[in-house]
């Protein structure tokens, strides 16, 4: 084969790791072991671009160099195939989700096997799977019979908990619960009746049944979690958002709120990510304090500056608190409702964010400062969140900037309390300072201050310090059909787990995936479908988040059908050492993933706490855009150029009809009917279309399918490009003209191996120093650069070293054996042909790493500019280490030198090491 076929080529080395199941992984190799996971696609029906294989082409170029290195390797594929955008296409066109999502599967196992990632296939999971959903469902059971036991802080079996109420009551239990937990002793325990008993266990199980707010979706049919709500509407879709109280399944996330802050410290994550999560999770240190209301009950409020208690001037409770209703006076009430109704529509996103906005309404109603005993009013306002905190603030506005405006907007007062600023100007925020204008506290700073309120309000009884966590515990249902159904039936309204040996609980058929005419989810369309035909299932199914917050452990042993992976292989492969995926799942997939790990290791079911060791965010491939510009009122297009001569409209055009930025009119004209008659003026000769920097996406015609790109140039190209765009984690512009340089590279790197004839020519002659020296700065900076996982600037060593190779006509097996090998990671098709041409029988994937060697960097000669009388008139080359005498015996020898003298004799030779020669005459 003299001709670089990489078609040919690719497809046959496709085939061999197929049939051979190269890259599939044993747990009985005594290797070290290497872990790499991609997050799992959802597959859609738009198959791949070129921006999705980003992050796979960087993880497999490491979990081949991994192999190189004497690694055992994992490194496997699925697909999260539950998911909303099939259950919408059944909605429309009546076919089951489930056959939607094969045909897209199959779709993206031939588009990944066309690049040639060294996945192991035989590991596959979808979570679509009733193999696979079957121990999400078990997972969900182990959660339901635990709770979560401060004093031992980790989950515990609910046996335990049931023991010691029957012993003792809850008197001394230091564990996880609903807000609203009553105390009761073991007599009050044994009197309860069993749903009683059932219902005051849910106060403490790690996933219950509640009435929570949650963002509800008319037009979808169902609850979306806060990630998928974008400016009060639906991502998917656009539809109208509000929020509304529903009784929901919930994970109880919040008993874990500490071990995930402390755990982020133990993990090589990037920083803003960690960040992220420590926002999300936000933990507060302050105190609990009650204002009673006048009339009947109190209020609960959270607050981090008890400090400034004597300038608390007014409550502000959420719109959605419980209490609205209850004390919102006749006078006031049709303004509150009012209020209410529009504020609940609102995102919790828009509310924090939104502090330009002042709104509120006053209830009516008034409490009483616990520690002044003032009389305040109290206020409903949008700026406070229900499910933060208690859903009350006690407001100051002298030092909290949200307080002083809405205390401004409705001529509240403002008292200040910390010594400094101005409040006729601003609040005074400052964590420091002197207290003023509050009776015991004065004189303290706020430190003490904080300090002594807490000891008084605990003192008079009304407050307590208390650790506070802005994280609220996670939504678990979705009033969808495809997703996970829950494993649960109800009896006399109380919730029972299904037995081991009735998993999976299938998703039954059904005659629509709408929700039913008396609103309930579309699993209410089942017939038939009961617990021993007469107990109801639950009807939500699971969120999207269920099956991707365990399935790298099923990856370990995805066959098993006893339990979700065997302990043996959890212990061998223990958790993931790098994972590559976007940022926007911070706050999503990759919180929730961490505490599903953390209970699993608490039940002794895994062996490590954190399921990520290292995890990388690739940047966004963004597409590049091009554009045509249409004569206002004609079917005529005039060339980028000669645009601002005419009145246009720019339109999108596709840029898979466009090449060098010079539209193909044919291929335009055949694009879309209404541009059969299109006419074009033109500019020497050609059209010349704009260009934009946008996202990739379907709607602006600049998506690319590497498909496409894999038929021009071969997938390998398309690997290295994709890394030569820039350093994985930055956004960069996709340009497919630059393709063109690193295909050139591969065919130069296949002529180093063949002569002028097109034949096979390497040879066995030991290679010059100049030879060694090229290849070891290669393999020195390509190891580097994979260990830094910095690849871009390894695909323009590799392009340096074939320039350089090819200068110095090297040909000899010594130098390109282990080029070859070093390149494998980037461009494993073509390594392997030419692996195999070297006369090797087994695949290139399982050879040694070359290794580097310092000695073939070092310069052990050294080229003198040589001067007469100051002045450069010859080069000398000497071995570094050569004597001074040696050298200037030679210098004063030498013909070139000597014809500068003008027949005189030197006076002197200079001569400074490795750096000049002086002769003076």
């Amino acid at each position: 084969m003299s001709e670089y076929n990489f078609s040919q080529i690719e497809k046959k080395w496709q085939r061999y790791w197929e049939e051979n199941q190269t890259f599939k992984a044993n747990e009985t190799n005594r290797k070290p072991k290497y872990y790499a996971l991609d997050m799992f696609p959802y597959p859609s029906g738009a198959g791949l671009h070129v921006g999705h294989p980003l992050g796979y082409i960087a993880s497999d170029i490491v979990s081949r160099y991994k192999r190189l290195k004497g690694f055992n390797v994992l490194h496997p594929m699925g697909f999260d195939s539950f998911g909303l955008p099939a259950e919408q296409y059944a909605i429309q066109t009546g076919q089951h989700p489930a056959i939607t999502t094969e045909q897209n599967i199959a779709r993206y196992v031939e588009q990944l096997k066309n690049i040639g990632f060294s996945f192991d296939w035989e590991r596959e999971v979808r979570t679509s799977d009733p193999n696979y959903y079957k121990w999400t469902q078990w997972i969900f059971k182990q959660l339901f019979n635990s709770y979560y036991n401060y004093t031992s802080d980790k989950a515990e079996s609910i046996d335990k908990l049931i023991a010691e109420f029957e012993a003792n009551g809850n008197a001394t239990i230091n564990a996880a619960c609903d807000e609203d937990t009553p105390a009761f002793t073991a007599e009050d325990w044994k009197g309860m009746n069993e749903q009683q008993q059932a219902e005051m266990l849910l106060k403490y199980r790690l996933t219950y049944v509640a009435e929570a707010v949650v963002n509800w979706c008319p037009a979808l049919g169902t609850v979306l979690a806060n990630d998928e709500v974008v400016g009060g509407v639906s991502e998917r879709g656009g539809y109208p958002v509000e929020r509304k109280k529903m009784r929901q399944w919930m994970m109880r996330i919040t008993a874990y709120a500490e071990r995930l802050l402390q755990g982020l410290d133990t993990i090589d994550w990037p920083e803003p990510v960690k960040e992220m999560q420590r926002n999300w999770i936000s933990k507060s240190v302050g105190a609990e304090l009650d204002f009673a209301i006048e009339g009947d009950g109190h209020i609960k409020v959270f607050t981090t500056r008890i400090d400034t208690i004597f300038g608390a001037t007014f409550v502000v409770l959420a719109p959605e608190h419980d209490l609205v209703t209850q004390i919102t006076t006749d006078a006031q009430r049709s303004e509150v409702e009012a209020y209410v109704n529009v504020a609940k529509n609102r995102s919790e996103r828009e509310r924090m964010t939104d502090v330009k906005t002042v709104s509120g309404v006053f209830t009516g109603a008034y409490a009483i400062n616990p520690i002044s005993e003032e009389r305040v009013p109290i206020w409903i306002a949008d700026y406070v969140l229900a499910g933060y905190g208690t859903g009350a603030v006690m407001a100051v506005p002298g030092h909290d900037s949200r307080d002083y405006a809405f205390a401004k907007h409705f001529n509240l007062p403002i008292k200040p309390v910390v010594e400094g600023g101005n409040i006729e100007e601003e609040a005074y925020a400052a964590k420091e300072g002197r207290i003023i204008n509050s009776g015991f506290l004065n004189g303290l700073d706020v430190k003490d201050a904080i300090k002594a309120g807490i000891a008084k309000a605990e003192e008079l009884g009304v407050g307590k310090g208390r650790v506070q966590y802005r994280m609220r515990d996670a939504v678990f249902s979705r009033q969808r059909y495809w997703g996970e159904p829950v494993p649960v039936y109800f009896k006399d309204g109380i919730p029972q787990l299904l037995n081991d040996e009735e998993l999976p609980l299938e998703l039954p058929k059904i005659d629509a995936y709408l929700p039913t005419e008396t609103g309930e989810p579309p699993l209410g369309r089942a017939v038939d479908w009961k617990h021993e035909n007469q107990y109801e299932y639950e009807l939500s199914t699971m969120p999207g988040w269920a099956g991707s917050s365990w399935y790298w452990y099923r990856y370990m042993d995805p066959q098993n059908n006893n339990e979700f992976a065997a302990k043996d292989k959890i212990a061998y492969w223990r958790n993931v050492d790098l994972y590559i995926g976007g940022s926007e799942h911070a706050t999503g997939h990759l919180l929730y993933s961490r505490f599903w790990n953390k209970f699993m290791f608490d039940l002794g079911l895994v062996v490590e706490e954190e399921p990520f060791k290292k995890l990388i965010n690739q940047g966004m491939i963004q597409g590049r855009s091009n554009f045509v510009y249409r004569i206002n009122g004609t079917n005529k297009y005039v060339s980028f150029g000669l645009k601002d001569q005419y009145e246009t409209t720019q339109l999108h055009v596709d840029v898979n009809i466009v090449e060098n930025d010079v539209l193909d009119l044919e291929a335009f004209k055949k694009w879309r009917p209404e541009n059969a008659d299109a006419e074009f003026i033109l500019e020497d000769g050609k059209y010349n279309v704009g260009v934009e920097i946008e996202k990739m996406s379907k709607s602006k015609y600049n998506v690319v399918n590497p498909d496409d790109l894999v038929e021009r140039m071969g997938a390998d190209t398309l690997r290295m490009y994709e890394m030569f765009l820039g350093p994985l984690e930055q956004f960069k512009p996709w340009n497919t003209n630059g393709m063109d340089g690193v295909h050139k590279f591969l065919k130069k790197y296949w002529r180093l191996f063949h002569d002028n004839s097109g034949n096979f020519s390497v040879s066995d002659e030991a290679p010059t120093a100049e030879e060694l020296k090229t290849l070891h700065k290669t393999i020195k900076k390509v190891e580097e650069d994979i260990e830094r996982f910095s690849f871009n600037t390894s695909v323009a060593t590799f392009m340096i070293c074939a320039n350089d190779l090819t200068q110095l006509k090297t040909n000899k097996r010594a130098i390109l054996e282990p080029l070859t090998i070093i390149l494998a990671p980037y461009a494993p098709h073509i390594t392997e042909e030419i692996w195999q041409q070297l006369g090797h029988s087994e695949s290139i994937s399982y050879a040694n790493f070359p290794e580097f060697k310092e000695e073939y960097l070092l310069e052990n000669t050294f080229e003198y500019p040589v001067s007469v009388n100051g002045k450069t008139r010859h080069k000398l080359s000497f071995a570094t280490d050569t004597p001074r005498e040696e050298i200037e015996k030679a210098v004063l020898a030498d013909e070139q030198v000597i014809r500068f003298f003008d027949g005189k004799a030197p006076k002197k030779v200079i001569i400074v090491p490795n750096k000049i020669i002086n002769v003076v005459v």
